[in-house]
């Protein structure tokens, strides 16, 4: 029951990328081993969407480690641990709930000794800036406690960017990377000390480099500024890396789109036939967002909840009124104009 369960939540949630995003590319997925423990390592730009565009683009089940901000909740927590999502506790969340993490560890620990897959995004918390930012020492302590705990166990890292060309626009693209999967045994040392963390820490971060945007830290703002007059394409990182690495003499740009104006006629369209949850996204949603990473979550989760029960209740007044055909029709028709305005 419980796999059923997560079936329907990612086929449900695929379904609403596929009209939330102009497209999701998916690359290395065959780098995913299917019958080993693996540790997946991405970076961590676009809030729970990340954790969801994982969670739908992958060949296995995941479990996630999930800041513990979200849990606070009972109803939301038990829906969130249904699907696989683990808490993880910060500083932030205060010093006294740092021990609970013990216990989260070993649960994955144990997970990976049962070959399951468990997800983490170790720079340790989401922001939107194109760059891989350094990570924090948890998921190592993962990795250690696990190899230590069962020696033999053939532990495998994915490193994983997670690309989007506009991360709070709509719609948006999205690319998701899988790196070589990293044996873990490799930086085992007899004695663990923090030669041993660092050393697995910058390999999996200069791993993670490879597959997303990567803009210096030093020259940040400069470089973005550069990269966006380009026009460059976001989902193919390893040519925007190579642009930045030739100090912008080997670029490529991206095409502009010559329906930008039918677009626009779309879009206003579709948001007349969904009015109510625009509304509610824009005048209640939208308002109390404080952090900028979490935008395109709350739409996206308005635009998997509200929506559709509107757009039901008004094709169901539709059929009273006048005919069950009448109903289907106008719900078919908006769900043509939905993917025209994201896919155009």
């Amino acid at each position: 029951m419980h796999k059923l369960w997560l079936y329907f939540w990612r086929s449900y949630l695929k379904l609403g990328m596929f009209f939330y995003f102009k497209t999701v590319k998916v690359q290395g997925l065959e780098n995913l081993p299917k019958n080993k423990p693996v540790l997946i390592l991405g970076n961590h730009r676009n809030a729970l969407l990340d954790a969801l565009l994982i969670a739908c683009f992958t060949n296995r089940f995941n479990h996630f480690l999930t800041r513990a901000g979200v849990f606070k909740k009972e109803t939301i927590s038990k829906f969130l641990m249904s699907l696989q999502m683990l808490p993880v506790y910060r500083v932030r969340d205060g010093w006294g709930n740092l021990t609970n993490n013990n216990a989260i560890f070993e649960t994955c620990t144990d997970l990976l000794y049962n070959n399951k897959t468990v997800v983490i995004f170790p720079e340790g918390g989401h922001n939107i800036v194109r760059r891989v930012r350094p990570l924090s020492k948890g998921f190592t302590r993962i990795v250690f406690d696990t190899l230590e705990k069962y020696p033999d166990l053939d532990l495998q890292l994915v490193p994983v960017g997670l690309n989007f060309q506009n991360t709070i626009g709509c719609p948006d693209r999205a690319s998701i990377i899988y790196g070589k999967p990293i044996q873990a045994k490799q930086f085992v040392k007899p004695i663990r000390n923090n030669e041993t963390v660092v050393n697995l820490k910058t390999t999996i971060q200069s791993e993670m480099a490879k597959l997303t945007t990567d803009i210096p830290k030093d020259t940040y703002q400069e470089d973005l500024e550069k990269l966006e007059a380009l026009n460059v394409d976001y989902l193919n990182p390893k040519q925007v890396n190579a642009c930045l690495q030739s100090n912008f003499k080997n670029c490529e740009k991206r095409k502009p789109s010559k329906l930008k104006g039918l677009r626009t006629v779309l879009k206003y369209l579709l948001i007349i036939n969904v009015i109510v949850p625009f509304l509610v996204w824009k005048k209640i949603a939208q308002p109390k967002i404080n952090e900028i990473e979490f935008t395109a979550t709350f739409r996206f989760a308005i635009a998997l909840t509200i929506t559709p029960i509107y757009l039901l209740l008004i094709a169901l007044v539709l059929g009273l009124i006048f005919s069950t055909t009448v109903g289907l029709v106008y719900l078919c028709s908006v769900l043509v104009l939905a993917l025209l305005a994201v896919k155009l």
